[in-house]
């Protein structure tokens, strides 16, 4: 028999139409099979929102945060038009190899290192736009964005371009100004607050343009203000917050919920170089008047005291000898002869507590206080010295890098400690020796022409007894006239330094 015909057979057919009830008698006994037994079937319910069951208080809760979410739309439009993306291109300038270090990690650059060769280098970041006058837009950004900038791109929110220019610079307050030129009338110009004004726990919104994702915005709240430390000894106390803050936002603004700009975004601690809400912003009120002195000199003027401080009063032992202990202030450790704190009578050992009127609580911020100080003005200081309050008035004068850094010109250039400082080993002080321990010297200075070293143990000057701290400065201020002569306990052998006279 064909196939054809074997295939339209009866006997075919009838077994086709068996094999099917089989299949389809299967099927539904196991749609219709029992439930086990001690069980129970469950319903098939859908998934979907259960509706909001509202009430007075919900209803209020809502329109509270709609007024909220309002005022983030507002900020945002306010804002963005002012906040633009740079592009910046480093030419012609020889890197090391080198990987950022824990906690400070710079918002723009490769994450990769430099090569060791001559190469352009591109960066990104962030500026906000505060001031125009004529055609020209100046833009605040910082230093380590735009600094050192050959080329400059300028990018609006809404996708305009300038060629930008870099106006000045500068490297301790990690600010920077750039320019553009146009004719176009409706770049909008950002509104600048009030930081001294904040609070922790204020809202607060970062702008600018992370990893290049241009006109992002993010919100959070001011975690702390007054914090130091900051990368390259940058001298601002900054605005923590917890606003998202990462690579590209650097330049970018901090605002508050009224669109005011209230800080320049700068820096993160960071362990893996992204966001982990621990950004920081330099105040906008540390930089208001170096915007002016950006455009009138494309640099920053700073007033100068004329002295180095250090930190002495944070050793227990040290503050406890000087009579320090809890005081809030900057100790002076050195004076520039022919400085303005050496013409006004400040001396080596004095404890400032106040400029001006104005508390002063660390070294940081006395450093911040007196460089924004116009020079040629004059500060009232208010200090400590041999446990006595005592006050002086001195001219600032302009801060000259080249006088600031010739240690020949300081006085008395060795930095002392407490031999009962809890960082000296005890074991290592020879017995009954008492006097100040040498832990600095400085190349060129006084101290270092006489021939004191580190590790040196002061023990007279001009043959009067040192016992401690407070001996040390009040007979240097006393004998400061006269030629000095050190005597030092060395290695545990008695020595005479050489002499000093003051010129």
């Amino acid at each position: 028999m064909s196939l054809r015909k074997r295939l339209y057979s009866r006997n075919f057919f009838v077994a086709n139409l068996v094999i099917l009830g089989i299949v389809v008698g299967f099927g539904l006994a196991f749609l219709f099979r029992a439930p086990p037994s001690g069980s129970s079937s469950l319903p098939v319910v859908k998934a979907e929102t259960p509706s909001m069951v509202t009430n007075p208080d919900t209803e209020a809760s809502i329109e509270t945060a709609e007024l909220v979410q309002n005022a983030l739309h507002n900020i945002a439009k306010t804002v963005l038009p002012a906040v633009v993306e740079l592009d910046v291109v480093e030419g012609g300038q020889q890197t090391q190899q080198q990987a950022p270090s824990f906690p400070f990690y710079f918002f723009f650059g490769p994450d990769s290192p430099f090569s060791d060769q001559f190469q352009p280098q591109e960066g990104l970041g962030s500026g906000v736009i505060v001031r125009r006058t004529g055609k020209t837009v100046y833009i605040l950004t910082n230093h380590h964005v735009a600094g050192n900038a050959a080329k400059i791109t300028v990018k609006l929110s809404d996708g305009r371009e300038y060629e930008g220019k870099l106006v000045g610079s500068d490297e301790r307050k990690d600010i920077a100004l750039v320019k553009f030129e146009t004719d176009d009338s409706d770049i909008s110009i950002a509104k600048l607050g009030d930081s001294s004004k904040l609070q922790v726990g204020d809202l607060a919104i970062a702008v600018g343009s992370p990893f290049g994702y241009i006109a992002s915005v993010t919100a959070g709240i001011i975690s702390a203000l007054g914090r130091t430390g900051g990368p390259d000894e940058n001298i601002n106390d900054f605005i923590q917050t917890d606003a998202a803050i990462n690579k590209g936002n650097s330049g970018g603004a901090l605002v508050n919920i009224k669109g005011e700009v209230i800080g320049i975004n700068t820096w993160i601690a960071s362990p893996s170089g992204g966001s982990v809400g621990l950004g920081f912003s330099i105040p906008i009120n540390n930089v208001k008047d170096a915007i002016d002195d950006l455009i009138t000199n494309g640099t920053v003027k700073y007033g100068w005291l004329g002295v180095s401080l250090s930190n002495i009063s944070q050793d227990k032992a040290s503050a406890k000898e000087l009579g320090l202990e809890g005081k809030k202030g900057a100790f002076i450790s050195h004076i520039f002869l022919n400085g303005p704190a050496d013409k006004a009578g400040i001396l080596p050992g004095d404890f400032i507590t106040a400029v001006n009127g104005k508390a002063i609580q660390s070294t940081d911020e006395l450093v911040r206080v007196v460089g924004d100080i116009k020079p040629g003005s004059t500060a009232k200081l208010e200090f400590i010295r041999s446990g006595v309050v005592m006050t002086a008035s001195t001219k600032i004068e302009l801060r000259d890098n080249a006088i600031a850094s010739n240690n020949a010109n300081i006085f008395p250039g060795v930095t002392v400690i407490s031999l009962k400082s809890d960082s000296i080993d005890q074991k290592k002080i020879p017995s009954g020796v008492r006097g100040a321990l040498v832990i600095d010297v400085l190349a060129k200075s006084p101290a270092a022409s006489m021939g004191l070293q580190s590790g040196d143990i002061i023990t007279k000057l001009n043959g009067k007894n040192i016992d401690n701290l407070r001996d040390f400065y009040e007979l240097l201020a006393k004998e400061s006239e006269k030629k000095l002569v050190f005597t030092v306990n060395r290695n545990g052998q008695t020595v005479e330094t050489l002499a000093y006279v003051r010129k």
